[in-house]
């Protein structure tokens, strides 16, 4: 039996249950499907073959998640940070112990590659260990002396709060995002993507079977115009964590504005990676291929436009069209698969119709640029180069997320700038350059909320995570998190010196 062969077993026999009877809700502790609930059925982009019936939640749903959530705010909020440290950590070995079952219902579920999927729960389990340590201090503040008065800072956590996650990597987000709620005191309701739901139910299990009480963590399914809509509308909810489009940062902000909830959005990017002529060409080749094609093209910090310096520019583009043409594209349990199937036939031929538009606006397309359809029926995508590219076509500004990659020439250090600058994005970037002073010149004036400088995306968990512009409000990543999830409160005492102002005496 070949390995694939063995996960495809693992994974039905993972998969199985939810095809048993519908996936519902997770609310005050219960695992619920409510009475004359409505369905959809939970395809996998591997085949279109159904993985089961999800509840499509409704405004009802949401009210008693959240209501849920707000009333188990208190004795959560007031649980000593030790308490909260523990429990978490206890959250991250139980992630731990159900690694191969994440991984393969992930994979099945978003048709990424299960060798990236492998790590998810690592790095889910990571997340939550190291926020976990951050719970005891969450409340802490600064310290502010002055002559006559000293002044100090509190902090205290908001409330209960709105987790909405995306489906490109659906597990490892959700975990990003709920772990700092959660350690700073905030309860949570969770509404995951409705085309990925599986593995946030994974986690609502686990959050009850690691004893986190009951209305703490919430969870319900369901479509962003139903339950996504209630869940920011709802005034128990003070506010919003986001992972998705910009386009749905744009809504919930108008949803959001009659209970003026605090946002936070991670939205879309259309990042650059700029390899100037004395970059380490061996080492910019191998992140430029990785930041693209690797989970399917389908992340929000995936280098999609490559700006190259014209004395390398042939060379480069050469290296690269070989090993475009050579990524190894399959169904998404096989371990030698690269590039796994788009999530959904919807985004499928959106990514597809780019190649169109490409041909309309005048690049050339060197590698790709078709469906694999020797895969059967699942959301393949030859990994494709745009070669031939200016920054004014549509497939150098516009968000294709998947495996795409749109080449642009240019000549100075200036012109990189003012290309890479060019964007309504702006999450990050990526240069590749031997010389310390341009590097240091870029980070300064190129306009993202992240650069990284001679490497690919590496993420650093007490470090900002986030973009400006039309890529995002807000920072996640350690105190970062913290200063979402939390409100600072300043306590001003004086030293009994200073004089008090007198009127009417």
């Amino acid at each position: 039996m070949s390995e694939l062969e063995t996960n495809l077993d693992l994974a039905n026999n993972y998969l199985q249950r939810f095809k048993d009877k519908p996936t519902g809700h997770f609310i005050a502790g219960k695992m619920e499907v409510p009475a004359g609930a409505v369905t959809y059925t939970n395809t996998t982009p591997c085949d279109q073959s159904s993985l089961g019936e999800v509840v499509r939640g409704t405004a009802a749903d949401i009210d008693r998640a959240c209501n849920a959530a707000e009333a188990a705010f208190a004795d959560w909020r007031d649980m000593p940070g030790a308490e909260r440290k523990k429990l978490l950590h206890h959250f991250a070995d139980k992630i731990v112990e159900r690694a191969e079952e994440i991984a393969l219902v992930e994979a099945m579920d978003c048709g990424q590659a299960i060798r990236f999927m492998k790590q998810a729960a690592v790095r889910g389990a990571a997340n939550f260990r190291f926020f976990a340590d951050k719970a005891p201090e969450s409340r802490n503040g600064l310290a502010l002396h002055q002559e006559e008065h000293t002044n100090f800072t509190l902090r205290t956590p908001i409330g209960p709060v709105g987790i909405i996650t995306p489906w490109n990597t659906p597990f490892m987000l959700s975990t990003w995002k709920i772990a700092p709620a959660l350690a700073a005191g905030c309860t949570i309701v969770h509404k995951p993507a409705e085309l990925t739901p599986l593995s946030a139910m994974l986690l609502a299990e686990i959050a009850k079977d690691a004893g986190i009480p009951d209305g703490v963590w919430n969870t319900v399914n369901g479509f962003g115009e139903d339950a996504g809509k209630a869940l920011t509308e709802h005034p128990a909810i003070k506010a919003v964590a986001l992972v998705g489009e910009t386009a749905t940062g744009s809504h919930l902000m108008r949803q959001g504005a009659d209970t003026l909830k605090r946002m936070h959005f991670e939205l879309g990017g259309k990042n650059p990676v700029i390899v100037f002529d004395d970059a380490d060409f061996d080492r910019a080749l191998d992140a430029v291929v990785f930041m693209i094609y690797s989970l399917n093209g389908q992340r929000c910090t995936s280098s999609s436009r490559l700006l190259i310096q014209s004395g390398i520019k042939d060379k480069f583009i050469a290296a690269l069209q070989e090993r475009v043409a050579n990524l190894r594209v399959g169904h998404p349990l096989d371990p030698q698969t690269e590039v796994g199937p788009l999530v959904h036939q919807g985004h499928f031929e959106k990514v597809m119709s780019y190649m169109d538009v490409a041909k309309e606006d005048g690049a050339t397309i060197l590698v790709g640029g078709t469906r694999r359809e020797d895969l059967g029926n699942g959301n393949y995508v030859a990994p494709t180069l745009f070669t031939e590219a200016n920054n004014s076509m549509r497939v150098a500004r516009e968000e294709i997320f998947g495996p795409v990659l749109t080449t642009i020439e240019f000549t100075t250090e200036e012109q990189a700038l003012e290309i890479a600058n060019d964007s309504d994005y702006g999450l990050t970037a990526y240069i590749w350059t031997e010389s310390n002073g341009r590097a240091m010149r870029m980070a300064r004036n190129i306009e993202t909320g992240m650069l990284w400088v001679n490497s690919e995306n590496n993420r650093n968990l007490p470090s900002p995570f986030g973009g400006i512009k039309m890529s995002g409000i807000g920072r996640d990543g350690g105190d970062y998190s913290f200063d979402f999830y939390m409100e600072t409160k300043n306590v001003c005492i004086a030293h009994g010196t200073h004089r008090v102002p007198v009127l009417g005496r």
